[in-house]
């Protein structure tokens, strides 16, 4: 499929009805057509990897054609100055979240951006790198639990960022690293416990969410029962 056959099948399928419904759950409405997920992952399979297209449909700024984007384009190609212009384009936490899974965990530079933009000020980008955290924390099964560590000093420093969407994030990476495996729930807890007493309101709800997860000992059994799915669509 070229470039305009996929937006012109996009705007074809387009539901207002759904429009309304994600703007129920904070996803931004600009540039958004409604069309399902399941429909956008099935188009990504029959289109393939195709990393020259990836980077039109972004630069439509057609919220679907983004998460296609990502959904299609070669981890492999992904360069440092990609990364830098797309994770500035985020306007919506499903995209920033569909990117970071579907596409720059994958790629070489993932855990160096977790680590450079949870220090930025934009509220996606800082997402990014929480959401980059949580991911890395169940997919990289190669990563050294060093690297887990360091960014559980990041999510203190982080945790007085009372922003919703970053907030969220900061909890979602603290709970998958936690569940990473013993040592790292271990720490985890510990990073929880430390958090929870900072006279900050975001920190005491991170730190109170993630606790109730990981010093769940029936919850624990559950993680090691699941098998971990590997990235792909």
């Amino acid at each position: 499929m070229t470039y305009q056959q996929i937006i012109d099948t996009l705007r074809e399928l387009a539901n207002p009805a759904n429009i309304a419904g994600m703007a129920r759950y904070s996803i931004s409405p600009v540039g958004t057509l409604g069309v399902p997920m399941p429909i956008l992952r099935k188009m990504a399979k029959e289109i393939g990897r195709r990393h020259d297209l990836a980077d039109e449909l972004w630069r439509s700024a057609i919220h679907e054609a983004r998460i296609l984007a990502a959904l299609i384009d070669d981890p492999g190609e992904v360069t440092d100055d990609q990364m830098e212009r797309w994770v500035l384009d985020i306007d919506s936490w499903d995209v920033c979240d569909q990117l970071c899974s579907n596409l720059f965990s994958r790629t070489a530079l993932a855990r160096e951006k977790a680590t450079a933009w949870t220090n930025r000020p934009e509220t996606f980008v800082k997402r990014s790198g929480f959401v980059l955290m949580a991911c890395l924390a169940v997919h990289d099964k190669k990563a050294d639990d060093a690297i887990f560590t360091e960014f559980l000093h990041l999510i203190v420093r982080e945790a007085g960022d009372d922003r919703n969407f970053v907030k969220k994030a900061v909890n979602w990476a603290l709970r998958q690293i936690g569940k990473r495996n013993p040592v790292l729930n271990r720490l985890s807890v510990k990073t929880a416990r430390e958090i929870q007493k900072m006279n900050v309101k975001s920190a005491r709800w991170i730190a109170i969410d993630a606790l109730r997860e990981l010093t769940d000992e029936r919850s624990w059994h559950r993680w090691q029962k699941t098998e971990r799915k590997p990235f792909g669509r």
